[in-house]
């Protein structure tokens, strides 16, 4: 039999909805984003998913996500481990910013450079601003050298990938049953190392909010031997179920 590896992208957050650059920023859900959160656990129950194991970044929109989800699915006893590692990208000086009032001040060609391209960093966070991510308890045990101050897509693949090779990928293969709840930067990391992606491929992988991202890994070598959203039975072939194998 094959692994299989679920992951879920946090739902639509209070900055998503502002159009907000977020980041490391520490913002809630949305309504909307709490009853994806929900769906999504409803979702899972009904296919019969169980899990062994669960892990979320240390943001609070993928730990209620997590929450909620567990909560519908009947689950609020599976344990959890947090990490920095899985936490979204860092949009150093840009968090917190309008994204069109970023495009006004910088210009549109290099705000897209900034969101889309695979290495190009935003903007960095200075050691004296108050954003800085030393400056909150839950990073205290963290090397500050380690501690991004904005990150590229490719950054944020550099420091995920370490905690894939060290804790995610023996969990898997010890035969536990994963679910991680992320963000879209964090867990297209998790996908383009997966599937192989190149780095342009990567760039136009989009994982919707709160819709649960299956992975069937071969046992030997964890190859992707089939991916596909979940959906409720009487939706399943609609418009936005996928499936595709390798």
């Amino acid at each position: 039999m094959a692994y299989r590896l679920v992951l879920i992208r946090h739902g639509n957050s209070v900055w998503n909805s502002l159009n907000r650059f977020t980041g490391w920023s520490d913002v809630d859900l949305s309504a909307q984003g709490e009853q994806e959160a929900r769906t999504a656990g409803a979702i899972i129950k009904e296919n019969g998913f169980v899990f062994d194991q669960g892990y979320t970044s240390v943001l609070k929109r993928a730990i209620r996500t997590f929450q909620l989800a567990m909560e519908e699915s009947g689950m609020t006893w599976l344990p959890v481990s947090k990490s920095w590692r899985l936490n979204e990208r860092h949009y150093g000086g840009l968090q917190g910013k309008n994204k069109n009032d970023a495009i006004e001040d910088y210009g549109a060609d290099e705000v897209k450079s900034w969101r889309r391209a695979y290495d190009t960093r935003p903007p960095l966070l200075s050691e004296f601003d108050p954003r800085h991510p030393s400056r909150e308890e839950r990073y205290r045990e963290i090397l500050s050298e380690e501690l991004p101050i904005g990150e590229s897509l490719k950054d944020t693949l550099d420091r995920v990938l370490p905690y894939w090779e060290q804790e995610l990928k023996p969990a898997i293969q010890s035969g536990k049953r994963l679910i991680i709840v992320a963000h879209g930067n964090s867990l297209r990391a998790l996908a383009k190392n997966l599937e192989n992606l190149t780095n342009e491929q990567v760039l136009d992988l989009e994982i919707p909010t709160g819709k649960p991202l299956v992975y069937e890994l071969d046992e030997k070598s964890l190859r992707v031997l089939k991916k596909y959203y979940l959906t409720f039975k009487k939706d399943q072939g609609s418009s936005w179920f996928t499936f595709f194998k390798r």
